[in-house]
């Protein structure tokens, strides 16, 4: 088999011979190993609780996720919703078309017909007609820093959203459950602030240069040994923009022969680094191990479509906590079968990275794995660390592979020296390298947080997806209405708040996204559980129709979760 520069920089080649007198398939690749019980078939479950992990002695904890079945008459009225509003969209439309009605958006010319059309048909009537009647509830300005709490900029719409107006008012102390400042980090006061103060002062705000070129500072390097360390890896390398560091390396990495195979909820900067590689992409359902090993063994078994040749390499792409989800890859399960099937993982640590496990080091931490065993480590500093950027940390050959083939390492401007300097100094903190206990502090305080935020939700009735430690708690909507509803009564009460819809979640699937921090201390999560509450009742949203468990503590005592 031709093994590709990058092929030799990971852990040996993908297809693996047979051995130990088992019978071999006709392109030399064994048939038969399977790590866990395959069904015949996929069913979609009535219920989505995945509380039972498919194998419990990879677990040192119990791994417990809710997602709960939409029931059906929601489902049926959510899908009557969107049909009522696709057909009044139709009739403005219409009314449009023979200026009945005034048109605010960009549509092609008559004499354009020809052309290669700009805009899409569908995802422009969506704007127009479904996405602007709710368009107040996103883009809305902050003038202060996005902590547990944020001022906003008063706004007004006198053409229904198509436009907006300041009014030059200021609505104060505005909590916020949106950001995610999963640590408490994004803020203008304390060490990271100071240090980063004077940082600016020996620096300058910018660097206007490469990496590879004149942009290559002493801090720079210093950031990245560290984030090796806190990693535990070899070595790691920083790029100055976190959907870059997926979106470029990953084609540096795979390339034509390679497969990918992508969890189906992985985040657009995956979607498109995968893309861009001129991979081929297989998508196993999400958290779903029977789904991956399918593929896998499919993989090894029939080789690359009409030549079946073995795969130079297989990529298997997941992430620490999906972002829309609030759910925890089950990644003892996927490096089970990573190193069963010899393929590649590649872990996004985004929202993962400092806001789990006991020391901060993210997913591999929480189950406490080994780093060794994920062959690409990326993160972001954008989330935790209250900065700007991203990571990818792994043995000392891929980091160097990276520096020399990478775009982002080839093209893009060097990190601005104080973002460094901020990433620098919260990680020493959580670290506890800054002599206090400032970092464990927070990490307490954010499981504190996630667990009471949960259980609260949980008791009042509301259907919530994800992770039980997982501090991305997305609550469900469904309706379309629901969706710019929620977020206005939610703002008048003071409690800012990020809605999802239709085409970033499935349309029956609506929600909105709370993110706990940290920084938010029990009266606010009071005050926010107590507007949701009066929300959920206002747009009767209480749809559990199922007892829910209470999470667990985890690795907190009840007694640390009762104090104030």
């Amino acid at each position: 088999m031709t093994e590709s520069a990058t092929s030799k920089l990971l852990n040996g080649d993908i297809c693996h011979r047979t051995s130990n007198g088992k019978k071999a398939s006709k392109n030399g690749f064994v048939k038969d190993h399977s790590l866990f019980e395959q069904p015949q078939k996929y069913r979609r479950p009535r219920d989505k609780n995945q509380n039972v992990p498919h194998n419990s002695s990879l677990y040192k904890k119990p791994f417990v996720e809710s997602f709960e079945e939409t029931p059906l008459w929601v489902a049926v009225l959510t899908y009557m919703g969107y049909g009522i509003l696709t057909i009044f969209g139709y009739l403005r439309d219409f009314l449009r078309h023979w200026n009945i009605e005034k048109c605010h958006v960009a549509r092609e010319r008559d004499e354009q017909k020809d052309f290669v059309p700009l805009y899409q048909d569908f995802e422009n009537f969506y704007t127009r007609n479904l996405y602007m009647r709710i368009r107040d509830n996103w883009n809305r300005p902050i003038c202060s820093v996005p902590g547990a709490k944020v001022d906003l900029v008063e706004r007004v719409t006198r053409d229904y959203n198509w436009t907006f107006e300041h009014t030059g008012k200021v609505v104060k102390d505005i909590i916020n459950m949106g950001s995610y400042n999963y640590l408490g980090f994004a803020e203008n006061t304390g060490a990271c602030a100071d240090a980063a103060l004077e940082v600016t002062k020996m620096y300058g705000a910018g660097v206007g240069s490469t990496r590879c070129e004149m942009g290559n500072l002493d801090i720079h390097e210093e950031m990245e040994q560290l984030v090796a360390r806190f990693l535990g890896v070899e070595s790691a390398m920083a790029f100055g923009m976190g959907f870059a560091t997926n979106s470029m390396n990953i084609p540096a990495l795979m390339g034509k022969g390679c497969l990918i195979l992508s969890d189906e909820l992985n985040h657009t900067s995956l979607v498109l680094g995968a893309r861009l590689s001129g991979s081929t992409i297989r998508v196993f359902k999400h958290n779903n191990m029977q789904s991956l090993e399918k593929l896998l063994r499919d993989a090894i078994v029939h080789g690359q479509p009409r030549t079946h040749r073995p795969w130079k390499k297989i990529l298997i792409v997941v992430e620490g906590i999906y972002s829309m989800e609030g759910s925890i890859v089950r990644l003892p399960e996927v490096i089970a079968l990573k190193k069963r099937y010899k393929a590649y993982l590649y872990l996004d640590e985004a929202h993962s990275i400092g806001a789990l496990g006991p020391n901060g080091r993210g997913v591999v931490d929480y189950f406490g794995l080994d780093s060794k065993d994920v062959d690409i480590m990326m993160g972001t500093f954008t989330k935790s660390f209250g900065a700007a950027g991203g990571y990818i940390g792994g043995k000392k050959e891929l980091i160097d592979y990276l520096r020399r083939h990478s775009h982002s390492a080839m093209y893009a401007t060097s990190m601005s020296p104080p973002v460094a300097q901020q990433i620098i100094t919260s990680m020493k903190i959580i670290m506890g390298e800054d002599g206090t206990t400032l970092g464990a502090d927070r990490l307490r305080q954010l499981s504190q947080n996630t667990t009471y935020f949960r259980r609260s939700l949980h008791e009042m009735g509301f259907i919530i997806y994800g992770n039980e430690d997982s501090p991305v708690v997305p609550l469900m909507l469904y309706m379309p209405a629901k969706i710019g509803a929620f977020g206005r009564e939610m703002l008048k009460r003071n409690i800012g708040t990020v809605v999802v819809g239709f085409p970033a979640t499935p349309i029956i699937e609506s929600r909105a996204r709370f993110c706990v921090s940290a920084a938010h201390t029990r009266e606010m999560l009071d005050t926010a559980l107590e507007a949701i509450s009066e929300v959920g009742d206002l747009l009767q949203l209480k749809y559990s129709r199922r007892e829910q468990p209470l999470p667990s503590l985890g690795w907190m005592s009840e007694e640390s979760l009762l104090q104030d």
